[in-house]
């Protein structure tokens, strides 16, 4: 039986894309009849309080198997806007991953290591030469083009310092695995590596949210997500007073180094309704209630590459997505018929694309209907493990 190494910085119960990814990964291997042992830190994104509560503990067979779940846990402060935190947090987490392989006596015949942050990626390459085994590489973002896209940290020889360690981690992979088609050209120009495997991130069949008609005037939208620095915040805000004079009320399931400001800035519109972070089994039902699912991203070049696990989300949720995005995460939702995607940032256009939609419940239907199918033929776990199944045994 062959035995797999993930190293990943989050994991379940955290909330987020990047740790139901690893949950996916790790439970789908398992059943393909692998040995895998997970490397992982304690729940804490986005803070360490909310796994207090036993909601969020909610898979039985995770919790039982401490035997292959191994965690370490951190000191440093995460969640914070200062980039210098966010450093001193990755590399506590590297440094402690390290001295943990360090030390182990087991033996793996593959490693499967996560990026960003590419500080976790370079633990996957010390792993691969102290077990002597090949490396995995997932590439969930580009790291570092999309520090620049945040516009938190744009040092020039710091930033092309980073450039030399990812195309060094690109080289030193065994094999590459993107969840984004948008990376792919990247990938192959800085690396020269051209066999990659593309495994999205997506749903199980068991996940999908029955499909019920929506007919009348609800006017009833959901943002259920990341509310960080790749998301445009701003643009929710201004949207706000646009979507209470029509009566479209908006629920925001929200966390991130933007919701404080974005929730006192919109506090006084009646429209508005906040939730707190909830388990993606509770989240899935409320998104599932809802009309339509907003997506925005900022107008940066790096975030054409990228497909947001909202539209995952939403898209499981049978629910239509109104998209303020580019590249590739606009041809998905357009060329698949699931929503409508535009590259604008002006309210009062947005508004009468989301009105478009409120308005004819037939379409909403048919997108509610394309969006499942969409899952299930390209978005489906059960399917798409198989490839990283292939090429491991």
């Amino acid at each position: 039986m062959k035995k797999v190494l993930i190293i990943t910085q989050h994991f379940y119960p955290e909330i987020g894309s990047h740790a139901n990814r690893m949950k996916h990964l790790y439970m789908l291997l398992k059943k393909k009849n692998l040995d895998v042992t997970i490397l992982t830190t304690e729940p804490s994104y986005p803070n360490k309080k909310i796994y207090i509560n036993g909601d969020f503990w909610d898979e039985d067979l995770l919790n039982k198997d401490t035997d292959h779940i191994r965690r370490i846990s951190i000191k440093n402060r995460k969640y914070s806007n200062s980039i210098f935190n966010r450093l001193m947090y990755y590399l506590e987490i590297a440094f402690k991953f390290a001295l943990l392989i360090m030390k182990d006596k087991h033996n793996f015949d593959y490693i499967f290591v996560t990026s960003p942050p590419i500080f976790t990626g370079f633990v996957g390459l010390f792993a691969k030469f102290k077990y002597r085994c090949k490396m995995i590489l997932d590439v969930r973002d580009l790291w570092p083009e999309s520090l620049k896209g945040v516009g938190v940290f744009n040092h020039v020889f710091i930033i092309k310092g980073f450039e030399i360690l990812e195309k060094l981690l690109y080289k030193k992979a065994d094999k590459i695995v993107i969840n984004s088609l948008g990376f792919e050209e990247h990938i192959k120009k800085i690396a020269g590596v051209q066999d990659l495997l593309f495994i999205p991130n997506g749903s199980i069949k068991e996940e999908l949210a029955p499909l019920t008609e929506k007919k009348g005037k609800t006017k009833k939208i959901i943002y259920a997500g990341n509310l960080g620095l790749a998301q445009n915040t701003e643009l929710i805000d201004q949207l706000v007073p646009f979507l209470e004079d029509e009566g479209i009320k908006l629920t925001i399931i929200g966390y991130g180094v933007h919701k404080k400001q974005l929730i006192e800035s919109i506090k006084d519109h009646k429209n508005v309704t906040i939730i707190n972070p909830l388990t993606k089994k509770e989240c899935f039902k409320i998104i599932a209630d809802h009309d339509l699912g907003l997506v925005t991203l900022k107008d940066k070049e790096v975030f054409k590459t990228v497909l947001p696990g909202k539209i995952i989300d939403y898209m499981t949720c049978g629910v239509p997505i109104v998209g303020i995005v580019d590249g590739y995460a606009k041809d998905v939702i357009n060329n698949e018929e699931i929503g409508l995607a535009i590259n604008e940032h002006e309210p009062k256009l947005i508004l009468e694309h989301i009105k478009k939609l409120l308005d004819d419940d037939a379409l909403r239907s048919e997108m509610s209907h394309k969006a499942q199918q969409v899952i299930l033929s390209e978005f489906n776990w059960e399917i798409n493990i198989n490839k990283l199944v292939e090429y491991i045994k």
